[in-house]
């Protein structure tokens, strides 16, 4: 009977790390950036995009690919 009994604190006890673990990951963010810090991407410890910063000095209407590209690599090296 000790068995199950003990079982059931370790369950407990890995339940309430699993939470405090999820609480931490809720708080931390990461920050990445290209082109030479043109574009800047913010995630949260999910991986979800919290912030996108662009230097208005790389924003060309003739160029939006460019761009593009900047804000692809960014979202990469910060979910990465």
């Amino acid at each position: 009977m000790t068995d199950i009994q003990q079982l059931m604190r370790l369950s407990q006890q890995l339940q309430s790390k699993m939470t405090e673990l999820q609480q931490s990951l809720e708080s931390t963010t990461l920050t990445a950036s290209s082109g030479g810090g043109m574009v800047t991407v913010t995630v949260d410890g999910k991986g979800q995009i919290k912030r996108v910063q662009i230097d208005p000095t790389c924003v060309d209407p003739r160029d939006v690919e460019m761009l593009e590209d900047l804000v692809l690599a960014a979202v990469s090296e910060a979910q990465g």
